[in-house]
């Protein structure tokens, strides 16, 4: 006779997985490769999801770190993440076609950081070191000119050139808590810090993080589907567990859950990275299904219709 399987709650946060910068970048991939034909070049993992870039692959993009491994004659695309100044200014010198697939969102950053600039502002900017983003941002204006911090605690170690004449940027794919606290750090120590009209954070950050503390009291055990190097999707562990869910995972597939943190267990939240397709999350909820009596709920905070188009160059024929 076969063992009735254990009954299980899926409750699925909403809203979860691709946002809007990250499915114009694919598009951008896809649409490049129908224009000019494979090999495209990526500089840097279009987004952070291994599945994505592996599928791009497939289809004849190829992804180096550096433009100096572009050939000149080939198409190179910038990732989502945004580059530095430098690196547009290089595929110009050399008379290559690019296409820049900057999330809107954080080219809205870098635009915010030059204007500061411009008018003698030094940046203070909130982020991980080493993230492509942050380097990206961070190369927009002089060497010097950008002081990274990561924590509360970098706040009072910093010394800028003029604590009256300083503006913040953030990274978009922060926890919403942890920088606000740290903005607060910094407007207690330095008054007159001048901060964005409208927060850096993008919406998709915002409520990605927003989903997960609804789901949390519901819940014993959080996954998140999403890569270990992408922001957004290790802020989204980091939020269920403060928000009580002490089993928080980030997964990257349906073959890396824990079944044995599972036993007993009879409420589970699902959510993904903003890089994270739907495709990955569905195979979730057949393993889910394959070991228990699974009923599923969605738990919607909000909903999301953004758009962005993508650039010119590939919406006109070859």
């Amino acid at each position: 006779m076969e063992q009735q399987k254990p009954p299980l709650h899926l409750y699925l946060a909403a809203p979860r997985g691709f946002c809007a910068g990250v499915d114009r970048a694919i598009k951008i991939v896809e649409l490049a490769l129908e224009k000019w034909g494979a090999p495209v070049f990526v500089r840097h993992e279009i987004v952070h999801n291994k599945f994505v870039v592996d599928s791009l692959r497939d289809k004849g993009a190829v992804f180096v770190e550096e433009l100096d491994e572009v050939p000149d004659d080939r198409p190179v695309i910038f990732s989502a993440h945004g580059v530095p100044k430098s690196v547009p200014a290089e595929a110009r010198r050399r008379e290559m076609v690019f296409v820049d697939a900057t999330c809107p969102l954080v080219s809205k950053v870098h635009v915010e950081a030059e204007r500061h600039h411009g008018d003698g502002l030094q940046m203070v900017m909130i982020g991980h070191a080493g993230h492509p983003e942050v380097l990206g941002t961070m190369g927009q204006l002089p060497e010097g000119e950008v002081i990274l911090v990561e924590t509360v605690d970098d706040v009072a170690r910093i010394s800028p050139r003029d604590p009256a004449r300083l503006a913040f940027i953030t990274q978009t794919t922060l926890s919403v808590d942890d920088t606000a606290a740290i903005v607060a750090a910094l407007q207690a120590r330095f008054p007159a810090i001048v901060g964005p009209a409208k927060e850096d954070i993008c919406y998709a950050t915002t409520n990605r993080q927003a989903a997960v503390k609804a789901v949390a009291p519901l819940i014993d055990a959080l996954l998140v589907i999403g890569a270990p190097n992408s922001s957004n999707s290790r802020r989204l562990v980091e939020v269920g567990r403060a928000a009580g869910c002490a089993y928080s995972q980030l997964v990257m597939r349906a073959d890396q859950i824990d079944w044995r943190a599972m036993a007993g267990i009879r409420a589970v939240g699902v959510t993904a990275g903003a890089s994270a397709p739907e495709v990955l999350i569905n195979e979730v909820i057949d393993a889910f299904r394959a070991r228990f009596e699974v009923t599923v709920e969605v738990v919607e905070t909000a909903q999301e219709n953004v758009e962005f188009k993508v650039p010119r160059v590939l919406r006109e024929p070859a």
